[in-house]
C-alpha cells in the first residue's frame, strides 16, 4: 500500500482541490470569494452527519463530498457505504469502490490501535469483496488474488475480525489462495476470539465434525453456542448448525462444552 502511485494521486488531488468550490454550513456550494469562510473538513463531516440525522440527504452528501475531497477518511467511508448500499443515494458500486480505494491508498499505514483504524480496515474488506466478484461494465474485474491481498492486509495489519473471517473462507475454498484448511482454521480462530459470529460458527462446525482439524466436539459446541447467541436474525444457518450439533452430541460433550463456555465468558469479564 506504500506506493509512489498513491503519493502521486494525493498530490494531484491536492492540486485539484485548490480550485474546488467551498461549502456553506447549509450543505450548499458557495463562491469562496464571497460570504463566510469555507468549513474545515471536520466541520463539513459533522455538518453532513447532522444533515443525515435530519433526513436532508442532498445537503448531507454535499457536505460529505466536500470533506471527502479534502481527504477526510470518515467522510469517504460514509459515502462509500452509502453508494454501496444505495442508502439515500442511487446505488453505485464504482463510486463506492473509488471512495474505499482512496481510504486504502491514503491510510494503509495508520496506527491500527486508533478508533479510525476500524473504518480503514472496513474499506479494505469492501475492496476485497469488489475484487472477488468484479463490478460489471467497469474496469474493476474479478481478481480473487487481489481480493486475498485486501483481506490479508486488513486481517494482519489491522487485525480486523471480518477480514480474518473472509480470508479464512478463501483458504477453505481455495479461491485466490491455495486450499489450506489449517490456515483457514487459524484465521477463523483469531476472528472468533474477537466475537465474529460467522467465524465462531464455522470454527465450531469444523471442530465438532473434525473437518480438516482434530475433532474437539465440546470445544466446537462452545463456539457454536457463542455464535448462536451473537447471530443476527438473518443468519439462520448458524442456528441450524448449533441445533444439529446439539442433537448429535452426547451428554459428556454437552457438559464439557458448558464448562468451556463458562470459562470463556469469565475471561471476558476480567
Amino acid at each position: 500500500m506504500r506506493t509512489f502511485e498513491s503519493t502521486l494521486r494525493a498530490l494531484l488531488i491536492g492540486g485539484l482541490l485548490a480550485a474546488a468550490p467551498a461549502h456553506a454550513l447549509d450543505g450548499s456550494k458557495t463562491d469562496a470569494s464571497v460570504g463566510p469562510p469555507p468549513m474545515s473538513p471536520m466541520e463539513a463531516f459533522r455538518s453532513g452527519a447532522n444533515w443525515l440525522k435530519a433526513g436532508e440527504t442532498v445537503k448531507a452528501v454535499n457536505s460529505l463530498e466536500y470533506a471527502a475531497e479534502k481527504g477526510h477518511a470518515l467522510a469517504q467511508w460514509k459515502l462509500g457505504r452509502m453508494y454501496a448500499e444505495g442508502d439515500g443515494v442511487a446505488q453505485n458500486d464504482l463510486k463506492a469502490f473509488e471512495y474505499f480505494r482512496r481510504i486504502a491508498d491514503s491510510h494503509a499505514d495508520d496506527n491500527p490501535d486508533t478508533p479510525q483504524a476500524r473504518f480503514v480496515a472496513n474499506a479494505f474488506v469492501a475492496l476485497g469483496h469488489y475484487y472477488l466478484d468484479g463490478i460489471p461494465q467497469t474496469d474493476v474485474k474479478r481478481d480473487p488474488q487481489r481480493a486475498r491481498e485486501m483481506f490479508a492486509y486488513a486481517a494482519s495489519y489491522f487485525r480486523d475480525p471480518d477480514a480474518q473471517y473472509f480470508l479464512a473462507r478463501l483458504y477453505l475454498n481455495g479461491n485466490g489462495a491455495p486450499r489450506d484448511a489449517r490456515q483457514a482454521a487459524r484465521w477463523l480462530g483469531l476472528s472468533a476470539q474477537k466475537g465474529q459470529c460467522e467465524a465462531q460458527a464455522m470454527l465450531g462446525a469444523m471442530l465438532f465434525e473434525g473437518d480438516h482439524v482434530p475433532r474437539q466436539a465440546a470445544r466446537g459446541l462452545m463456539w457454536l453456542a457463542l455464535a448462536k447467541d451473537n447471530a443476527r436474525s438473518d443468519q439462520a444457518w448458524i442456528t441450524k448448525l448449533y441445533d444439529s450439533a446439539m442433537q448429535q452430541a452426547n451428554e459428556d460433550e454437552r457438559a464439557l462444552a458448558a464448562v468451556y463456555l463458562r470459562q470463556w465468558l469469565e475471561t471476558r469479564r476480567e
